[in-house]
């Protein structure tokens, strides 16, 4: 869908390209469950055409604008990608069981190709990304892509330093400050090598001409992080409330007088009070675990699309807490009655509620991005940027 707001005087008109789902639960679950039969039979062989098959239906049911997005990469092209990183898993854990030096030279190894996978991986996704036969891209360097690991790395490797130098130089004071040291460390580094991660992929997606930059500060990242874990503080203060009046309530008015006697009206207490609480703490657990978790997904995903964009289209991301939170509670309780045979159903309606809260606000409208100023890259050479720029990992 396609509307446009009236302009002020002195201002362009701004497009409003809405972003529609139309995938459903009952033709996702058939595509789901032959790839899962398939996985089994191969031995995860199948793992390149399963991705296909996926990415191909939630891609054709992704409508931008009344247009859908294509999805073009061949399974076999994919295979190699998968081959690789299999076998470097394979070579890690084998180096593991062999002797912790040789694991730990494999991990390293691991560790220096991943950003170059991770770079790679993108680029064949979004040269794979089709709309309206316009190819996607993505520009990121191999030098960025290490860089969004090394400084984090650095950062955690210096802080590690300094809470060992204040175990060392303290004593027992010493060590209870480097743990503390430690945990807030690595609490502020999470935030900072996320927003690094985000910064990467979301300043360098193309459209023709049109490539993104992000507007997202450290601080925005931080904030979302730290509002998180106050609210997980909070949940985890209310289900101790909730066990500490339920035990007061169900607790014997009148305790023993004697000791053995007390102790084993308490032993008698103990399971019937975990019997009597347990439905209301795991209600409680499963109301604040979907909070939690859909707090920081809406939030973070409304800052990181809201920050994408140029000067002549940018996203605006609108996902409510509320009913993020009630879709996660809804799926984890199907998928525990269902023996998880609901999950194809509520990764649909997770899907869409996640895409259909994003547009697209545009100085140009559809047929304008399409066909003025912007390079139309046809299906051959869009083919050959597949080959040429990287291969999938499954990143």
């Amino acid at each position: 869908m396609n509307s446009q707001t009236p302009p002020t005087p002195g201002q362009e008109a701004v497009n409003r390209l809405d972003i529609q789902f139309t995938g459903t639960g009952s033709e996702y679950f058939r595509i789901w469950i032959v790839n899962l039969l398939l996985l089994l039979l191969t031995l995860g062989l199948y793992y390149p055409w399963a991705k296909v098959r996926k990415q191909k239906y939630f891609y054709g049911n992704t409508v931008v604008a009344g247009h859908p997005l294509g999805y073009h990469a061949e399974p076999i092209k994919m295979l190699r990608g998968f081959l690789l990183v299999a076998a470097l898993m394979f070579a890690y854990s084998l180096a593991s069981k062999t002797s912790s030096l040789a694991g730990g030279i494999a991990g390293l190894i691991v560790a220096a190709l991943w950003p170059a996978l991770m770079r790679s991986s993108m680029q064949f996704r979004m040269a794979n990304t089709s709309w309206r036969g316009l190819r996607l891209g993505f520009s990121g360097s191999t030098k960025d892509a290490y860089m969004v690991f090394l400084v984090p790395i650095a950062g955690a490797l210096g802080i590690g330093l300094a809470a060992f130098a204040l175990g060392a130089l303290m004593g027992p004071a010493g060590r209870v400050l480097m743990l503390t040291v430690g945990v807030l460390g690595a609490y502020s580094m999470a935030p900072y090598a996320w927003w690094r991660l985000k910064r990467y992929q979301h300043s360098h997606y193309k459209l023709g001409h049109q490539q993104t930059s992000f507007k997202a500060s450290y601080g925005d990242v931080t904030r979302v992080f730290m509002r998180t874990g106050l609210l997980g503080i909070a949940g985890l203060m209310l289900v101790i409330v909730v066990v500490a009046v339920l035990g007061f309530a169900s607790f014997p008015a009148r305790p023993s007088a004697n000791a053995a006697g007390g102790l084993a009206q308490l032993l008698l207490w103990i399971p019937a009070f975990l019997a009597q609480a347990a439905l209301p703490l795991a209600a409680a657990a499963l109301v604040m675990q979907a909070l939690v978790s859909a707090f920081f997904i809406s939030r973070m995903q409304n800052l990181i699309w809201s920050k994408t964009g140029n000067r002549q289209l940018r996203f605006k991301s609108d996902l409510r807490l509320l009913p993020l939170a009630k879709l996660s509670a809804l799926n984890l309780v199907l998928l525990v009655i269902t023996v998880g045979l609901y999950w194809p159903f509520a990764q649909i309606a997770m899907a869409r509620l996640k895409l259909q809260a994003i547009h697209i606000r545009s100085r140009l409208n559809a047929d304008q991005l399409v066909g003025e100023g912007l390079v139309r890259v046809n299906t051959a050479a869009g083919d050959m940027a597949a080959d040429l720029l990287g291969f999938d990992v499954g990143l």
